[in-house]
């Protein structure tokens, strides 16, 4: 097993940043999920035409992100029957990337 990090970097409307960090303030569905290890939300400084964050996942292998992608995919389904979703224009977001990585070399702190 070769441990893999997952990494949603989203554009955000100047100044809206706080706003979407709130959404993953408290932990929802995915620190239950198997497999998971990690998850930070971090905040790019010095941005001129957005804000950044990147949201990044670590996984103890692709297999476990992978279930936990297919169960989002299901659930999106579900709440694109709901009448209460944001408005497209009012959405603080952008646009998004997601990229992964293999996790090649880890260091902890000493003990």
């Amino acid at each position: 097993m070769t441990m893999m990090k997952a990494v949603n970097t989203l554009r955000i409307k100047k100044g809206r940043t706080e706003e979407v960090i709130a959404r993953f303030k408290t932990a929802k569905s995915v620190h239950t999920f198997d497999g998971f290890v990690l998850m930070e939300v971090l905040k790019k400084e010095n941005t001129e035409e957005h804000d950044e964050l990147q949201i990044c996942t670590t996984w103890e292998d692709q297999s476990y992100f992978d279930a936990w992608r297919e169960s989002r995919a299901s659930e999106k389904a579900h709440a694109a029957n709901k009448e209460d979703q944001q408005e497209p224009e009012d959405n603080p977001i952008l646009g998004s990337e997601l990229s992964m990585f293999k996790v090649c070399v880890q260091h902890h702190p000493a003990r």
